[in-house]
């Protein structure tokens, strides 16, 4: 794999010689810890060394020592994913998962397929931060799992549940540019009966989307400030020993400015002065019904739909909106310990209503699931195949194969190979002037190696990759290529692009005492298989460390990110590198003091070609927290 440069592959020589060596002393040093049980890496509940796929999990305790700001700041601090976005917090954001565009990135919430089927991209800027209870990414092909537009990987996102213990939260915290945020949180289980409750608010002015001189002329020197508000609500019943029924609710609202243009008649001259806003609504609503029946069967029936509304623009309004409702049901049959098979029925059906329509459009989608996870000859083997019908384009086929095998205690080696799709968005279809209704979806062929485990305290992993995708959907601009009709003059969208991403992701962290050490180094190389030609805002390599001292009552964190520079759009972004820092006095029982300074350096963020981020924004904010007993 040459997806380094000359000056570079030193340094991933040099970390994977110690990555080995360290293995062959851990069986001397390794301590005993639980180990982790993991929900998106097969569908079902796994041991995490029952999974040959490459899962990292997010947990509380990480979400509420980082000085992160959204969801989408959280992902960029793992090893493996890089994010866009247009502009600061607030903002249309991408998460890039192993150079896989941001289309490629299959988010889940509670289980449930959540973004806009008319972009095709998924919607972080609708998640606050503060309704997440934890996060687990599955890094590498997921559409035999999950279906279409996993190619790069799943992001799923867990809110939180009622517990035996009862708890209640509320924050409130001011920061620079104008910003400040708000919530509130409780949870509680009491016999068969557990609820949690949520809601948040945040705002902030913030600076100018665009920068002077952008190069299509929408800068307006304005800010482009945004809001948010969250609720949800989980409710749970145990109807037996075992068994749960379900109810998950969670509704967004985003109101976020940015810099366009209008062309008004008569004279059709360009307009950057309106107040441009994308005003977006999402829902969420699952009823869901988990059931161990006995230690040889279990089972899984959800029925949930998700509502995206966007209403964006500054005097004309353009409206998209989406409506989805999908059931799933699942069976998993434990033939012996160690030996799991499941079998899936997903039926999805999408609907679209967009100005630029004329009209509702609708499409469905059947798919088949079988997934088997068990031991055979001392290793531990994933197989899962799926078969998708789809109304718009038709049958595809995907799998995963892969296995892991033990090493010395606490340490294992797995390889992955799989395959992908990413289907066209309704945009990419039916967009006059644009989009083309016989467009095939992406396809994808990954194969990947790594090793995981532990020395001693520390817990380290490395991963090898390699994915190949093809009938990549880009803008095509030669009229040639395109449907007749005056309306394709300027191009339209096709399957017109090859891509290699190949690279290599290490992490490590350690907990010792009351101290914490995260690391995460990636090496991309991500490029146009024709044109050899690095694919945009992609970058080479990216660092991040985070340290964090956690005495009880206070407690001091840091965090570092460096990421190389990047193509967009004939231009190359910079370097950067970031510095966010975090306290926190617990001065009372119930009551901590918290602040946060980031981009402590005052760097120029340039999230993508003409957009700005903030600049050094510092925080302050009071936590209440109530935990009975």
């Amino acid at each position: 794999m040459n997806f380094l440069a000359p000056s570079q592959r030193p340094v991933l020589q040099a970390c994977c010689a110690s990555f080995l060596l360290l293995s062959m002393v851990a069986s001397a040093r390794a301590q005993h810890r639980p180990e982790q049980v993991l929900v998106t890496g097969a569908r079902e509940p796994l041991q995490r060394h029952a999974l040959a796929a490459d899962v990292v999990s997010i947990d509380a305790e990480t979400i509420r020592a980082s000085a992160a700001d959204s969801v989408e700041d959280l992902l960029r601090r793992e090893a493996g994913l890089q994010i866009s976005r247009n502009g600061g917090p607030g903002k249309a954001a991408s998460v890039f998962i192993r150079g896989a565009n941001g289309g490629n990135t299959l988010v889940l919430v509670d289980g449930v397929r959540v973004g806009s089927a008319t972009l095709g991209l998924p919607e972080f800027e609708t998640i606050s931060l503060a309704s997440v209870d934890h996060i687990e990414v599955l890094r590498g092909p997921a559409s035999s799992l999950y279906g279409a537009d996993g190619s790069g990987g799943v992001v799923q996102i867990f809110t939180r549940r009622g517990s035996s213990v009862p708890q209640a939260s509320a924050r409130l915290a001011l920061g620079g540019y104008g910003a400040r945020e708000g919530s509130l949180q409780a949870s509680h289980r009491h016999g068969a009966l557990d609820i949690a409750v949520g809601l948040s608010h945040e705002r902030a002015e913030g600076v100018s989307a665009l920068r002077p001189g952008d190069q299509y002329g929408n800068y307006n020197p304005d800010r482009d400030g945004f809001s948010r508000t969250t609720a949800q609500t989980q409710l749970g019943l145990a109807l037996a020993p075992g068994q749960r029924i379900g109810l998950t609710a969670l509704n967004s609202r985003v109101n976020s400015q940015y810099d366009a243009s209008e062309y008004p008649a008569p004279t059709y001259a360009q307009d950057n002065t309106p107040d441009f806003r994308n005003r977006q609504r999402s829902q969420v609503l699952a009823l869901e019904h988990r059931a161990d029946w006995s230690a040889a069967w279990a089972s899984t029936l959800r029925l949930s739909g998700q509502d995206s509304d966007s209403r964006s623009g500054g005097h004309q309004i353009d409206r998209f909106r989406t409506q989805r409702q999908q059931l799933d049901a699942q069976a998993t049959w434990r033939a012996m310990p160690g030996q799991q098979l499941t079998l899936a029925l997903e039926v999805m059906h999408d609907q679209a209503l967009a100005d630029a329509f004329g009209g509702e459009l609708s499409r469905r989608n059947q798919a088949l699931v079988l997934a088997y996870a068990g031991t055979l000859a001392g290793a531990s083997v994933q197989v899962d195949v799926r078969h998708d019908r789809n109304s718009a384009f038709g049958a595809v086929n995907t799998g995963r194969i892969g296995a892991s095998w033990p090493l010395v205690a606490g340490w294992r080696v797995r390889t992955l190979a799989g395959s992908s799709f990413r289907a066209p968005s309704y945009n990419d279809l039916y967009y006059p002037g644009y989009g083309v209704a016989t467009l095939r979806p992406e396809s994808s062929h990954s194969l990947e190696a790594g090793m995981d485990g532990r020395l001693g305290p520390v817990d380290l992993s490395a991963t090898v990759f390699r994915n190949r995708a093809r009938d990549l959907i880009n803008y095509e601009p030669n009229r040639a290529f395109c449907p007749g009709g005056a309306a394709y003059d300027y191009g339209c969208a096709a399957n017109v692009g090859r891509a290699r991403l190949q690279g290599a992701n290490l992490g490590a962290s350690l907990k010792q005492g009351a101290w914490n050490l995260r690391a995460g180094l990636d090496f991309l190389d991500a490029k146009d298989s024709a044109t050899g030609q690095r694919l945009p805002r992609r970058a080479a390599h990216q660092q991040s460390l985070s340290l964090g001292y956690n005495g009880g009552a206070w407690g001091l964190g840091a965090e570092l990110i460096n990421t190389g520079a990047r193509p967009d759009s004939g231009i190359q972004l910079p370097a950067q590198t970031l510095l966010d820092l975090k306290a926190h006095w617990q001065f009372a029982p119930q009551w901590t003091l918290e602040a946060k300074l980031h981009n402590a350096g005052n760097v120029d963020v340039v999230p993508a070609r003409d957009y700005q981020g903030l600049g050094r924004q510092a925080w302050l904010g009071l936590r209440w927290t109530l935990a009975g007993r």
